[in-house]
């Protein structure tokens, strides 16, 4: 018994691996998710200056029961307007590019990012803060941009990553614990979590059997 490798069948050109890509192949939706994201983010903002109540309060608070569903609220939610204003064009950016290879790998790999650095930042993050904000979502998206040219093996997308390093590249150090006010645990753990995401979705296109066609076995 033996098997021979699927011949290709019609003339064509084979199409772009979806995983190697470097932009949206439907760039208008892409664009229009992340656009969507950041207004929800601007409208949650706006509830929380309106209302009397303080949401903020449904950040993370590290080690406690009562604060593990902020791993749910805490990337919605931002001190103040200036916070959200920092967190726009990264979010805006990366979320776009990291739409590269479909929506739904983009919402796998965004939930891998929203919920593991979340965890993270429980675990270990100051017990007498709140944590809140988008730039844990923001650093893992760009980790993963940064990453998945490798595990990809893709050249346009190393270039793609040296380009957001030359641009952003002064993100990295938000990793380290260098200001009170900066939750340098949601960096990290967002940068960590979208590494382990392009690894993840890479090991998944890798182990995906190859399809057959009749006619290729010889028995």
């Amino acid at each position: 018994m033996s098997t021979l490798p699927a011949q290709p069948t019609g003339g064509g050109t084979p199409a772009t691996d979806p995983a190697k890509r470097v932009l949206p192949d439907r760039p208008k939706a892409a664009a229009l998710l992340a656009l969507g994201f950041v207004v929800l983010l601007y409208l949650v903002e706006l509830v929380d200056v309106i209302l009397p109540a303080n949401l903020d309060n449904g950040g993370i608070q590290a080690r406690t029961l009562a604060g593990l569903d902020g791993v749910i609220w805490a990337p919605a939610l931002h001190d103040g307007w200036s916070h959200l204003f920092a967190n726009t064009i990264p979010v805006l950016v990366f979320a776009f590019l990291a739409m590269a290879g479909g929506i739904g790998r983009f919402l796998v790999v965004t939930g891998i990012i929203w919920v593991v650095g979340g965890l993270g930042v429980w675990l270990i993050g100051p017990g007498d803060a709140v944590t809140v904000g988008a730039s844990g979502l923001a650093f893992g998206w760009l980790a993963f941009l940064l990453v998945r040219g490798l595990f990809n093996r893709s050249w346009a997308q190393l270039g793609v990553a040296l380009a957001l390093l030359a641009i952003w590249g002064g993100m990295i150090w938000g990793v380290l614990p260098t200001d009170p006010n900066i939750s340098w645990q949601g960096h990290l753990f967002g940068a960590l979590s979208g590494v382990l995401a392009a690894w993840l979705v890479s090991r998944k296109r890798a182990v995906k059997p190859a399809p057959t066609t009749p006619g290729n076995l010889d028995v």
